[in-house]
């Protein structure tokens, strides 16, 4: 029996809308090779990302055509609802092959099977998982065809959340704030950065009392002591020590949806540097979440942010924001909307947003991040979690 997390009506509506937005586009059909859209249209679930899988979507088929290995052809049936002859598995010399075989000569079986291997053709071409060379075997297969790049169609799509997916992001900010506490709770001098990414790991999974967690797309991000300047490292062996910031960024995952997280903790008694920092941080995180609401620009949220910090003589060049939600690594973003000086993207109500105004210099960085649903109200941030910076 299929596990899936929706009801097959949500699935349906989700293909019935890409289908829409081809039509705008004049496709004769869309392949879908980024994890996290196969599982958005059809909830398929499996670390299987690492070879070349994806979906056949046509306008006048009512389900999409999953491909791939065949040794995951299980998994397709394990968690998706997709009939038996929505299946196209390739066999398992296609994988690294040496000799002339590529999982796209497979996806271009199937777009001949369905007549349209002379039609108009949408790609992923910048999704993570989709190279150069399918690009150029999809080419060399179907030389009648052409191909488009449409790597954000069915992205757009996903921007605006049902009650049932922000129901999970809900859950998934309760493990964020269980494992950010975890991470807190275990930084402490002469304490290996390592425990305590062991620390926020175990509580990551271990979930609530009620449900559990499952992997997130990035691992928990660690940088401590003069490295806090550089946001996206992770932990190594060193230890601790009395005078280090220590910046934890983190999310819990539900059924793959997330809500990140981010806080500063300080080993020791904070300088007043470090702390004047942090209070601008909170000070501007607040004001640029007090504007946004259905109607305003993703660019006036950030101006929000970026006039609170001139006040203090302070400015950031880099987004402070981004649309998310459901994701498979490398990154739990949608690549659409972000919170920066010229995105006019209008919020609307049930849009998600990961926002990070942190502040990074040469020797230390403060870091303060919220996940937050657009409501008719305004923000609602989905974790509640203290926006200070903390101390051990």
């Amino acid at each position: 029996m299929s596990r899936t997390v929706f009801p097959s009506s949500e699935y349906d509506r989700r293909i019935e809308r890409t289908k829409a937005r081809m039509a705008e586009e004049g496709l004769d059909a869309l392949f879908v090779s980024d994890p996290a859209n196969m599982n958005y249209l059809t909830g398929y679930d499996g670390w299987s990302f690492y070879v070349h899988q994806g979906l056949v979507v046509l306008p006048d088929r009512d389900e999409p055509v999953w491909v791939g290995r065949s040794m995951d052809a299980n998994g397709a049936r394990a968690t998706t609802r997709l009939d038996e002859d929505s299946l196209r598995p390739y066999s398992d010399d296609y994988v690294q092959s040496p000799h002339d075989l590529h999982p796209m000569d497979a996806v271009a079986d199937v777009l001949e099977e369905f007549g349209v291997d002379d039609g108009r053709i949408g790609l992923e071409m910048d999704a993570y998982y989709f190279t150069a060379k399918s690009y150029t075997r999809l080419q060399s297969n179907l030389p009648e065809a052409t191909f488009e790049d449409h790597t954000l169609l069915v992205n757009w799509i996903r921007i605006k959340k049902t009650d049932a997916e922000l129901e999970y992001m809900r859950e998934a900010a309760r493990i964020s704030e269980n494992a950010m506490q975890a991470g807190l709770d275990a930084v402490e001098e002469g304490v290996p950065e390592y425990e305590a990414a062991e620390a926020i790991y175990s509580a990551l999974i271990d979930g609530t009392e009620e449900f559990g967690g499952d992997y997130p797309s990035i691992v928990p991000l660690l940088p401590s002591g003069d490295h806090t300047g550089t946001p996206h490292l992770t932990w190594s062996d060193r230890t601790f020590e009395d005078g280090d910031p220590v910046l934890i960024e983190l999310a819990g995952c539900r059924h793959r949806y997330h809500s990140p997280l981010a806080r500063t903790t300080y080993v020791g008694d904070p300088p007043e540097e470090i702390q004047e920092t942090a209070d601008i941080v909170v000070e501007g995180m607040e004001a640029a979440l007090d504007i946004a609401e259905p109607g305003v620009t993703c660019e006036a949220v950030e101006q929000a942010w970026r006039e609170t910090i001139a006040q203090y003589g302070v400015e950031k060049k880099d987004r402070i924001g981004y649309s998310m939600g459901l994701g498979y690594p490398p990154d739990w973003g949608e690549h659409t909307a972000s919170l920066r000086p010229g995105d006019e993207t209008v919020l609307e109500e049930n849009m998600t947003f990961h926002t990070i105004p942190g502040l990074w210099f040469d020797d230390f960085g403060v870091e303060l991040s919220e996940t937050f649903v657009v409501t008719s109200n305004g923000a609602e941030p989905l974790a509640d979690f203290p926006r200070k910076l903390f101390t051990s």
